[in-house]
């Protein structure tokens, strides 16, 4: 499992300067200036001007990503090329479904840029494995659920029920691939009760991290997708009872009580790299 810090990554509307600054100090992992669902139409060009000029000017303490408009837009590749000239370091793409979808996105990043693709569509379901092995410029996928329930007819769950094999396969393929793994939005941005669950869901099924519409959301997401006190302590002991001179030769040992094995200590390793991190 990839160590990278990854646990909120929130969208923000490039057309909205406010929002731009404020996200200069905000403590997500992850900033996306969005130019695709958050932006009306008639603004697409301004906002597209607005994420070129805050990519050039920096000074964000979160990482930060673009969402483009889809290829199949009238603004798509004028966003992919405006980034490519800006220097832009993640774009993340809605609606990828076919691996030459990736191959077109990655053509068009500037050098040494990461792609994140959006999996929102049944058809990307199904194509998940091509996508997720596509190209080596493709650094995660993200759950696009909005989208996605739209288009299966899915009703309303609040433990997500008609999604869980999606939510495991979108991991599945990640892990095999070496990419992250993003778990979609939450709505509803007063239920923090709610919020905590989800993200404690998303955390259990393997996801890296979650994709947020609303700085209200960061702290959960951060609390939700950072090693326990007790599950740091634990790794430090299977790493400390591995390096002792007893435990040399050992392909397993008993720690606290377990029985754990090599497997163990690399995830123990993985975890204390996250937690540090």
């Amino acid at each position: 499992m990839r160590a990278e810090r990854v646990r909120s990554v929130l969208y923000l509307p490039a057309s909205n300067a406010r929002a731009i600054q404020k996200a200069r100090t905000l403590d997500c992992d992850v900033a996306v200036l969005d130019l695709e669902d958050a932006v009306a139409p008639e603004a697409k060009a301004d906002a597209r001007a607005a994420a070129v000029q805050a990519v050039r000017d920096g000074g964000f303490g979160p990482r930060l990503g673009v969402r483009i408009n889809g290829l199949d837009t009238e603004w798509g590749l004028d966003d992919l090329a405006a980034m490519k000239a800006a220097g832009a370091k993640l774009v993340v793409a809605p609606k990828v479904e076919t691996p030459e979808m990736v191959h077109a996105l990655t053509a068009g990043l500037a050098r040494g840029s990461a792609l994140w693709a959006m999996v929102e569509t049944p058809r990307a379901l199904l194509a998940l494995a091509e996508i997720a092995s596509a190209d080596g410029a493709l650094d995660g996928l993200m759950l696009g659920v909005n989208d996605l329930a739209k288009a299966l007819g899915t009703g309303t769950s609040s433990d997500r029920d008609p999604f869980k094999p999606w939510l495991a396969m979108l991991v599945a393929a990640a892990r095999a691939n070496g990419l992250l793994a993003i778990d979609g939005v939450f709505n509803r941005i007063d239920d923090a009760q709610g919020l905590a669950a989800e993200a404690a869901q998303g955390r259990l099924y393997g996801f890296d991290g979650k994709s947020l519409i609303h700085p209200s959301q960061i702290a959960a997401a951060n609390a939700a997708f950072s090693p326990s006190e007790n599950e740091v302590a634990q790794a430090r002991a299977i790493v400390a009872a591995f390096a002792a001179p007893e435990a040399k030769g050992q392909g397993a040992i008993r720690v606290n009580g377990a029985m754990v094995e090599r497997l163990h200590l690399d995830q123990a390793q993985a975890l204390l790299a996250r937690a540090e991190g």
